[in-house]
């Protein structure tokens, strides 16, 4: 009887009844699976970062050893079989008090004096080191034509004037008094609706948050046809709506491939932080127009992102515990979320009206809000909200400009965080 009890004791479904957070997480991974599957919200890295959420929160699983990456650093110690009293001990000034609590009652109490680390472990390297961001940003510059941006440069300003959502979200949080700058940077860039750069910045800023900001910005990502349409139209008239903007030139081969080796050049001068991401954006971009690498760009347009956001997804989400995501702070980045989303969407719609105070060719305002970087769906929302309006007016190409300047932008801002607070 007593080896039944003991055999009973060592089943997830006791450890669930010992820790019903567990239970709640699971919840929350299925709900995230449902609006991936069902409404299609960013399924292609909401499915892994939800099947990652699920494996973490599993009792016993043992897919994911926060310990490891503990103070913010990869602790190489522990993943060669270091003694975990002996890095507790060492690391008392690093470690919260709460972690410490943690890691007593998960390892010591239960006899546990090392760790085996187990495959998503060794994936979440990548985030932590920062390689799957640069890897998707490959990927993206491939897929990217910043044709339209060096059709129209002006539209390089509202990719920038949408960033403002990424700062005022920063101060918003610096006010609540919860969380570190570092924190607050990682926060804010959400309002970037660049996953992959939130993941970048949050990664080396406040790992500890990764879980709440991934699932927040590709949630918010995904809502953008939602979010967007009700703040474009209360800061424009009907008028501007209407407006119709002249047609873009054609912009030539030559400038396509000399784009990638100025942007490069002048970001990593101006934020040599920004450098591994605009650098890998340029690098795909370069792939896709210099017209001698096609094999690389089907490479990377396919094979490599498809592999690279399997591997982001389920370790991002194995970071969700349910330790670290159960708690005021991960509610107040939900909330956050939506400021940085929104203030970013007027900064560029704001932007734009300003400029035709003094522009004889008019800016549809509505492309500004394009600017947050979300490619192609922000620009897609543009040029509905601009039919809505007048049925025979085109915004797509004219709001990719902003659009595609988004990245960049994000980029940018991302780089200056990291310098800031890094």
């Amino acid at each position: 009887m007593e080896t039944i009890i003991n055999f009973l004791e060592q089943t997830g479904f006791y450890q669930l009844g010992a820790d019903p957070k567990m239970l709640i997480m699971i919840a929350i991974s299925l709900v995230l699976m449902v609006l991936a599957i069902v409404f299609k919200f960013e399924p292609l890295l909401l499915v892994t970062i939800a099947f990652g959420m699920l494996l973490t929160n599993l009792p016993g699983a043992d897919v994911f050893h926060e310990i490891l990456f503990a103070g913010g650093h990869a602790n190489w110690d522990l993943f060669g079989g270091g003694d975990i009293a002996s890095f507790i001990a060492a690391h008392k000034d690093v470690l919260s008090a709460e972690q410490v609590a943690q890691f007593t009652k998960q390892y010591l109490d239960q006899g546990i004096t090392s760790i085996t680390p187990g495959l998503i472990d060794y994936l979440y390297l990548g985030v932590k080191l920062g390689i799957y961001p640069c890897l998707i940003f490959i990927g993206v510059g491939a897929m990217t034509d910043f044709g339209p941006l060096i059709a129209n440069p002006k539209s390089l300003l509202l990719g920038a004037a949408a960033q403002v959502g990424i700062f005022l979200t920063y101060v918003g949080t610096q006010l609540t008094g919860l969380y570190t700058k570092a924190e607050s940077s990682s926060i804010g860039i959400i309002g970037g609706a660049d996953g992959p750069t939130a993941i970048f910045v949050t990664s080396k800023l406040a790992p500890g948050l990764l879980g709440p900001i991934a699932v927040a910005a590709y949630s918010y990502m995904a809502l953008v046809p939602v979010i967007q349409p009700p703040i474009m139209r209360l800061l424009t008239t009907e008028k501007e709506r209407k407006i119709k903007m002249v047609a873009l030139r054609s912009v030539s081969k030559t400038e396509k491939i000399i784009f990638p080796f100025v942007v490069t050049i002048f970001v990593a001068l101006l934020v040599p932080s920004a450098t591994p991401l605009v650098g890998c954006l340029m690098l795909g971009n370069l792939f896709k127009e210099c017209g001698v690498t096609e094999r690389l760009n089907k490479t990377v347009q396919n094979e490599l992102m498809n592999i690279v956001t399997i591997f982001l997804g389920i370790s991002v989400g194995a970071t969700a515990t349910a330790s670290t995501f159960l708690s005021v702070k991960t509610i107040v980045i939900m909330l956050m979320g939506v400021v940085a989303f929104a203030c970013g969407t007027a900064g560029g719609v704001l932007l734009a009206k300003f400029m035709n105070l003094f522009l004889k060719n008019k800016i549809n305002p509505l492309i500004g809000s394009a600017g947050v970087s979300a490619v192609p769906m922000a620009a897609r929302v543009s040029q509905v909200e601009g039919q809505k309006a007048d049925p025979s007016n085109f915004l797509l190409m004219h709001a990719m400009g902003p659009n595609v300047a988004g990245v960049i932008g994000s980029a940018i801002a991302a780089g200056t965080l990291l310098a800031l607070f890094g």
